[in-house]
């Protein structure tokens, strides 16, 4: 019986009998006393189990919780849920500056450990052999997430100054933070915009300047919230909602068929094997930036508006490289000297 399955034994030996003798547990396991001591050890020291010797009865029982949370044996191996869930948790306290949390978050990343890891799976081999790779984070200093998130919880307003990437210029407006979310590993405030009179998501990263407000933050009630800014697709959504219709090729649809673009999504596949995905979208913004992530593998078919912006763009980085073609060809060449 290999080690996994020992510990699920001695989990169900402790629950169905309640105390258990260390001869008792031995017999039903088949293994040394040495080996069992290990197991218990491990089990407490790595497992966090409650396991107690309890003198007067001469065996060992679970000790009651105390408020805590229940102890549970993790699985015999994580499914891909699980372990991205423990990875990034890990990636994400490794990234934490030095604070007030810092003695609070060296036993949290012990802990981690012991859960990545086992006999056969030691935690640093798992953290090396299975790798998250993070794309298009915008590495920034968010100076001001912490007093963004305390006037998020207190329920304060904000003073920002938000630098527009598009426009390449600030604007300073007085805000209502509402949620932070954290999108495509990068941070986002969901906030209502006195200035605007309306529902807008700020880039954490593009505030260049943050203060307090004393005045009460107006409340946006969830379903409003999921309504603007969760209905059209991706981080650039609003209220007005209109449906884009793609056609995949076969060859790029054995890949796009598995894929979620947006939760209300309609796909079908057609005779010839083409994949035609439905899904809404508000700002084409970044709907724009993954229709064009696939090249020829994607034609949009409706509507014209959305169809004619692809274009244009597809029309913009073709100039670019006929000019840079055009550039080369015109440049003369080097005469060559013989020395």
């Amino acid at each position: 019986m290999d080690r996994s399955k020992r510990f699920y034994r001695i989990e169900q030996l402790l629950h169905d009998r309640r105390i258990a003798t260390f001869e008792e547990i031995q017999s039903v396991l088949e293994v040394s006393r040495a080996t069992l001591k290990r197991d218990f050890q491990y089990l407490r020291d790595r497992l966090n189990a409650p396991i107690v010797y309890d003198r007067e009865t001469g065996g060992y029982r679970f000790e009651s919780p105390s408020g805590g949370p229940a102890f549970q044996l993790p699985g015999l191996w994580f499914n891909a849920s699980e372990i991205h869930a423990l990875l990034m948790m890990q990636h994400l306290l490794a990234e934490v500056q030095p604070g007030l949390l810092g003695p609070q978050i060296a036993p949290l990343q012990t802990r981690l450990q012991s859960l990545l890891g086992s006999r056969d799976n030691a935690p640093d081999e798992v953290a090396r052999r299975i790798r998250i790779v993070h794309a298009a984070k915008r590495h920034a200093d968010l100076e001001y997430f912490e007093l963004i998130a305390t006037a998020l919880l207190k329920r304060r307003r904000l003073f920002i100054r938000h630098w527009n990437r598009g426009r390449n210029e600030e604007t300073e407006r007085e805000v209502s933070p509402q949620r932070l979310v954290f999108y495509r590993d990068n941070w986002y405030l969901d906030a209502w915009c006195h200035l605007r009179a309306e529902i807008r998501s700020f880039g954490v990263d593009a505030i260049r300047h943050a203060e307090p407000v004393e005045r009460k933050a107006r409340e946006v009630g969830a379903k409003r919230l999921d309504g603007v800014l969760g209905a059209g697709y991706g981080i650039f959504s609003g209220a007005a909602v209109t449906w884009a219709r793609l056609r995949f090729t076969p060859e790029r649809a054995r890949w796009v068929a598995s894929e979620q673009w947006h939760p209300l999504q309609r796909t079908s596949t057609d005779a010839a094997g083409y994949l035609h995905l439905e899904i809404p979208y508000s700002n084409p913004t970044e709907l724009i930036m993954d229709i064009l992530r696939h090249g020829a593998g994607v034609e949009v078919v409706a509507p014209s508006t959305l169809r004619v912006a692809v274009c244009r763009e597809m029309g913009a980085a073709l100039a670019v490289y006929g000019r840079s073609d055009s550039r080369k060809q015109a440049s003369p060449r080097r005469r060559q000297t013989l020395p």
